[in-house]
């Protein structure tokens, strides 16, 4: 019932199948006031500012620029506020169909002698040096700046930066090579006038006006003669870096109206997806990619098949106790297999973890490859991982339970803590580290008070009485019945090679899944760090699948071997093997950060590797999760379709 009133409260908002703040709004010019719903202002939002050599968004006001006085901020949900977006109106305001050209916005004027005004231009320069760019919104849908790369193909940016700088040796950086203008040494052009372009689709044969089809925008540097009167003509504006005088700055925008036939409101997206570096990625590497790992499945699946089908019909033919007496490989450590491990308490609170994480990423991916999460609906991603985690705690606590009864444990209160307290708080204190940082520095991603005694209120008035009930049937559900008994006197190990010890097994196991993910590894933290849009989830959900089998695969064989060479303690070592994929992330990170990206300041370098460090540890338990109730299973199987005396 309370899910059928959850569902109808999402859909009522909703008009015909779109979803609730994502369905078309019409504009008409105001003479054509008849048709109802129609909309003549257009309002245009401003979101945070970001850099790709910073990890450090601010906030639209952090910088010196025009505001409006009564600003009307939308609402915000969760997501977005755990991104660092900060959404507000702006101070530019036109009319659909209402062209207007070099409109003042206001002027802002800095006097060195005051210590405030050199701070606000101190600021400026520095955001200009780390190329921060603006990030406007105009109908839900970014603004984007759109300009020529190599091969003739256009590039469209949905940010433009704030200006650029040119070098003491006469380089231009950024944004300055777009203007053969652009050339006074060690100076800072100031993009202070902005051509908007808005392109909109008549609806045909329907009274509803027109709609938004693209918003672009093309940013100028103009120094206009009267401050008062500018007429956004002249040469660029820039500031001497060793500027003395005070300097004054004048914003202006011209906006123009383009009817546009071809695109259509449903895929007014398109052309800035197309138009992302990398995304016609080597649609070949991933095919091929998927094909080896498909194959190496294959391969996986028929040696275990053919090999335990021999193994299991020789143990099953043995009739005469010398013949059992002869017994080798996986046969002799069946009073020992199902043996509680070291450590069992830790085990199982990881795995309860791992569980919750898994589910919540498959029911997120699922959603996000209905197109509930598109790029469109901001912030839906996190908030609906954040929700699902959150509500998720029952199968933590269960499985925890479970499997900690199954090791023969006895100290339940001290395990139903750790589950609800031990890995969440690792991440929560990392992210309260992270967010203290972000606070020092000033930056919008420092999520409000507010919101952290919202989180913490979700985790523990919610979350951990949900784990605690998941507990309490765990619990008190009969024991897990293992198809072998367990002897009371455990059997020694015999001396291991080198490839059945531990660590290696442990090192190669990750190998495999993450040879079938860093392709996506790479767009995922290019849509993290280089801030470019995730939009291929369809993919990404077929990545998790193959991430799944061959993490199983991988654990299986090598806990098969480690098994035949009479070794039994698989419990943590599945979990390691699959789980040592992390490591592997961890490693390919440092490797990204390093090659791939220009980020500056001793903050964003903690920053980066702070947030990095709560998604490896997010992925390791997650694949070890996997890792573990793969090999948990065909350890069960086998054992079961075998006579034991």
């Amino acid at each position: 019932m309370l899910l059928w009133l959850l569902g109808a409260a999402l859909l009522s908002p909703a008009a015909g199948f779109y979803l609730p703040g994502l369905a078309p709004v019409s504009f008409c010019e105001q003479e054509n006031s008849q048709v109802p719903d129609c909309k003549s202002s257009i309002d245009l939002f401003v979101n945070r500012l970001d850099s790709v050599e910073s990890v450090l968004p601010y906030e639209y006001n952090a910088f010196d620029f025009c505001s409006e006085s009564k600003s009307k901020r939308p609402s915000e949900n969760l997501g977005q506020v755990l991104f660092g977006e900060r959404i507000e109106s702006s101070p530019y305001k036109f009319n659909y169909k209402k062209p207007m050209t070099c409109q003042k916005v206001c002027t802002k004027s800095y006097k060195p002698s005051d210590a405030s005004d050199k701070a606000k231009l101190d600021f400026l320069k520095k955001g200009m040096l780390l190329n921060y760019q603006h990030h406007w919104i105009v109908d839900n849908m970014p603004v984007t700046w759109c300009y020529d790369v190599e091969d003739g193909q256009k590039f469209c940016n949905p940010g433009f930066p704030i200006g650029c700088y040119i070098t003491e040796s006469g380089q231009a950086k950024d944004a300055c090579v777009v203007n053969a203008n652009f050339k006074e040494t060690d100076s800072f052009y100031i993009f202070n006038h902005v051509d908007i372009t808005i392109y909109y689709h008549v609806v045909e044969h329907e009274q509803l006006g027109a709609r938004l089809v693209a918003a672009k925008v093309e940013p100028k540097s103009f120094e206009n003669p009267d401050d008062d009167k500018p007429d956004c003509s002249g040469k660029p504006k820039f500031l001497k870096n060793k500027n003395t005088d005070e300097f004054k700055i004048t914003y202006t925008y011209s906006v123009n109206f383009v009817e546009d036939i071809k695109i259509r409101w449903a895929s007014r997206w398109d052309y800035i997806l197309e138009s992302m570096p990398h995304t016609n990625i080597q649609w070949f590497s991933i095919m091929n990619s998927l094909v080896i790992v498909l194959f190496l499945s294959g391969m996986v699946a028929m040696i275990l098949l053919r090999t335990l089908h021999k193994d299991i019909a020789r143990y099953n033919q043995m009739d005469s106790v010398e013949d059992a007496q002869e017994e080798f490989g996986w046969k002799l450590v069946h009073g020992d297999v199902f043996r509680p491990p070291r450590k069992g308490m830790l085990l199982s609170v990881f795995l309860g973890s791992g569980t919750q994480i898994f589910i919540m990423t498959f029911v997120t991916l699922f959603f996000a490859c209905l197109g509930f999460l598109s790029p469109a609906n901001r912030g839906a991603l996190m908030t609906c991982a954040v929700v699902l985690w959150v509500l998720l705690g029952t199968p933590a606590g269960y499985v925890a339970a479970r499997l900690y009864k199954a090791f023969g444990g006895e100290k339940w209160k001290t395990n139903v803590l750790l589950t609800a307290f031990l890995c969440p708080g690792v991440v929560f204190a990392d992210f309260f580290v992270m967010n203290l940082i972000l606070w020092g520095e000033g930056s919008s991603a420092a999520m409000p008070f507010g919101t952290l005694v919202a989180i913490l209120a979700l985790w523990f008035c919610v979350s951990v009485p949900l784990t605690f009930i998941g507990a309490y049937f765990g619990f008190k559900k009969a024991g897990i019945e293992h198809p072998v008994r367990t002897n009371q006197i455990p059997r020694q190990i015999p001396d291991q090679s080198f490839y059945t010890k531990p660590l290696p097994g442990i090192v190669m196991g990750g190998i495999l899944p993450f040879g079938c993910i860093f392709i996506q590894l790479f767009f995922i933290l290019n849509s993290i760090w280089s801030h470019q849009m995730y939009y291929m989830f369809g993919f990404l959900f077929l990545v998790f699948i193959i991430l799944v089998i061959t993490c199983s695969e991988a654990t299986i064989l090598l806990g098969y071997f480690h098994l035949c060479a009479e070794d039994y303690h698989w419990q943590w070592r599945s979990f390691l093997t699959s789980g040592f994929t992390a490591v592997y992330f961890l490693i390919y990170a440092v490797h990204y950060f390093f090659s791939k990206l220009q980020i500056t300041g001793l903050a964003s370098i903690i920053l980066y590797f702070g947030y990095t460090t709560i998604m490896a540890l997010i992925f390791f338990l997650f694949t070890g999760t996997i890792g573990f109730f793969a090999c948990f299973w065909f350890v069960t199987k086998i054992y079961s379709v075998v006579k034991v005396d």
